[in-house]
This record gives structure tokens, sequence and C-alpha cells, in this order.
């Protein structure tokens, strides 16, 4: 376990990043440089940690996000806009988050080597397209039309992928890159199906299903995505690779997955279904085997095992709420 260390985590107060700081920031200082326009950090109550500092900035801004990076060992950096919704609505910012900020992120690593020890670029699952089917490290990925809104985010990750890949070569810089596939659990802002699902469930809402729910993702439950990341911070295997973290076991329809939610639940929800007329991902399976290889890396977290504390914990947030409320 990584102890004693200065680290940075851009766009440290979304899901994964707030997940990270609370794994962390026991036995290391953490820095968050956040815009804040999504927040699990403040509600968790990890922003008034002694050992977590948050910075409010955009990874464009150079001169901030350096400063923010001064003395720190190692660099997590998650700052994107996220959600397919979002993103439709914001191609724009998507793109230019993305590149400039990770431009930005990677020029101040490079300027303060060899202080920057390891440096973390988050990816997505998204550079393979509509259909990905266990899916390596090593296969091409889709590049998808110019045009589709959908695919601005997955054609501005993989290029970051390649300017931190062009970093560690050229500069020496110790780049890693991490595909995320369909992360999940307690603590979850912003869009997500698992998320959504829940929230309805719970509240015995109707639950919503694009075209006929057949589209088929495999889920990996927050925890372990935060024991890849650790390690890939640790390992000096990992350095100069880009990895698949998710969870091949955990691989269902998304119709499946909303009735196992429902059952979960005990919920009296309706599942409806709408259409959908934007372009989709209709197969999503990662080989996660380079990360078991170089790693040590294997996803722990059963889907049913992770939708039961999901719901448990949301539950849980619910009935606070109601109580504040009243």
């Amino acid at each position: 376990m990584i102890e004693g260390r200065r680290i940075l985590l851009t766009g440290g107060a979304g899901f994964i990043g707030t997940a990270m700081v609370r794994r962390l920031c026991e036995a290391n200082e953490c820095v968050v440089f956040d815009l804040l326009r999504r927040n699990a950090l403040t509600p968790a109550g990890l922003d008034k940690h002694p050992n977590v500092h948050l910075v409010q900035g955009d990874v464009r801004d150079v001169a901030a996000l350096g400063k923010a990076m001064d003395g720190c060992s190692h660099v997590v950096h998650l700052a994107s806009i996220a959600g397919v919704d979002t993103v439709l609505k914001n191609p724009v910012p998507t793109m230019e988050i993305a590149l400039e900020g990770t431009m930005s992120a990677l020029r101040c690593a490079r300027d303060r080597l060899p202080t920057v020890e390891r440096f973390v670029d988050f990816s997505t699952s998204e550079v393979f397209g509509r259909y990905a089917f266990r899916v390596a490290e090593g296969d091409v990925t889709t590049l998808g039309a110019v045009g589709e809104a959908r695919w601005t985010y997955a054609v501005s990750k993989l290029a970051t992928e390649h300017l931190a890949h062009c970093y560690h070569k050229q500069f020496g810089l110790p780049t890693v890159s991490i595909r995320p596939f369909n992360i999940f659990g307690p603590g979850q802002i912003g869009e997500g199906a698992v998320h959504a699902f829940v929230l309805r469930a719970l509240k015995n809402e109707p639950i919503t299903i694009h075209n006929q729910g057949d589209q088929i993702r495999s889920w990996c439950y927050i925890d372990d995505i935060v024991d890849a990341i650790l390690l890939t911070l640790e390992r000096p295997e990992a350095v100069g690779h880009a990895f698949n973290v998710g969870n091949p076991r955990a691989t269902v329809t998304i119709y499946q997955l909303a009735r196992m939610v429902v059952s979960l639940a005990q919920s009296q929800s309706e599942l409806r279904f709408v259409d959908w007329p934007y372009a989709d991902v209709e197969l999503r399976i990662p080989d996660t085997s380079k990360a078991k290889e170089l790693l040590g890396f294997q996803a722990r977290v059963e889907l049913e095992d992770g939708l039961a504390r999901t719901l448990d914990w949301y539950r849980g947030k619910l009935a606070r709420d109601a109580q504040a409320s009243g």
C-alpha cells in the first residue's frame, strides 16, 4: 500500500476520485483539483479530512494546475466531462477538457521530473466502439463517425492515451493509461445505468430502458477499480502500458440488470422501454488478462453482491435525506 506520499487527483471530487481519496487519505496527502461540476467529495465528508486539500480549478489552467502539482510524487488524471447525456449536449467542452486538460497535466508532470514518479491517465472503454467482445489492450480501437457527438469523448480519450504514451517514450515520464469498463457502486453521482436504476427502484418509480434493453455490458464495482489504480501507482511493471479494468464475469444485458435491481430492492418499479435514436454501445466485454499478468489484478466483487451493497448505501442515504428535510 502506498504511504507517505503527496498525490494529485484531477477530477478527484468525482465518483471514482472520491473513492480513491477515501482509500488514500489516511496514509497520504491528497490534493484534489476539481471544478466541482460534480461533487461526491463533500457529501462524503472527505473535503474536511486533514490530509485532503481541495483546490477548485480548471485543468486547462496550466499555472493553477502546476501549483497544485508541486511536491506531488503521483498524479491520477481523472478530470473530464463524463456521461453520455452530458457529452451529447456538450461535445466541444468534452473534447477541449480532455485534450487541453491532459496536455496541461502532462506538461506540468514533465516539468516536475523526477519528483513525479507516476502519471495515471484515465481513458475509456468507449475507444473500442459499438461492438467490443473480449477486447484486449492491443486490439484495434474504433473511431466513431465524425458528427456523431457520442464519439467525441472516445476520440479525445484515445488521443490522450497516445499523448501519454509519447510523453513516456520521449521524455521518460512514467505514464499509465486505464480504460474503465462500466464502474458502479455507492456514492455514484451524475449519470450511469446502475445509479439511475437503483434510485428509481428504491422509490418504486418507473425505470426507463433504451430500445429493447438488449445492450450487453460488463459491470465493475468501485472497490475493484480502486484496487487496480493503486496497483498502477505501486507496480513498476505498469509504466508505459494501458490496462482494461473491468469484471468480465459481471456481464448482463441492460434489461437483465434492471430486473436484478428491481428484484434485489424488492421494488414495485415498472420497466418502460423508450426509443433511443442516438448511437449506442451494443456489446462491451473486456479481456483483463494483461492487468492480471502485470499487476496481479482481478475483480473480486460479483455483480449481485455489488448491487446489494449499492442498494443498501442508497437506501440509507434516502432515509438520511428524508430525515434531514423532515
